[in-house]
């Protein structure tokens, strides 16, 4: 499981028009799922996101979590997190899970996230094509990976 964390003023993700979420202060979270993905890389990675101390305290200093700050967050499913540019200059995806492994793992993932958080979470829609507005605050842009937890 793969996701970039980019901590935002505000974020939305539009599906055909409509408004699907809306957040503040918070995270928007863009999460890629492989096939050897399970419940816990959900785990270690959601008690990752939600405790990682990367908004500021009240010196501006980075040292506290989305928990301390109560900020909340959107969840996107962006399978290209998983594309390999290894050859020529078409990605592929092979690493990337098909949808009958991906959904069950991202409706999984966002449980977990907001039991963690005790709050809804902000979605997209699976598959769709999706518009997200950000505003990255910082910019604080963070790449995890549960394959390399260094």
């Amino acid at each position: 499981m793969r996701v970039v964390l980019q901590r935002v003023s505000k974020a939305s993700v539009t599906v055909n028009d409509k408004k699907l979420s809306a957040i503040e202060e918070g995270l928007l979270i863009l999460l890629g799922i492989e096939n050897e993905d399970s419940q816990e890389d959900i785990d270690w990675l959601t008690n990752k996101i939600v405790n990682l101390r990367i908004f500021n305290d009240l010196e501006g200093v980075m040292n506290t979590s989305l928990l301390d700050t109560e900020g909340d967050a959107i969840v996107v499913s962006q399978f290209t997190l998983h594309a390999s540019t290894k050859k020529g200059n078409r990605p592929s995806y092979i690493k990337a899970a098909r949808p009958d492994v991906a959904i069950p793992l991202y409706k999984a993932f966002i449980a977990t996230l907001e039991s963690k958080m005790g709050k809804k979470v902000g979605t997209g829609e699976f598959g769709a094509d999706m518009k997200v507005e950000l505003l990255n605050d910082g910019p604080v842009t963070i790449l995890i990976d549960t394959k390399n937890k260094d």
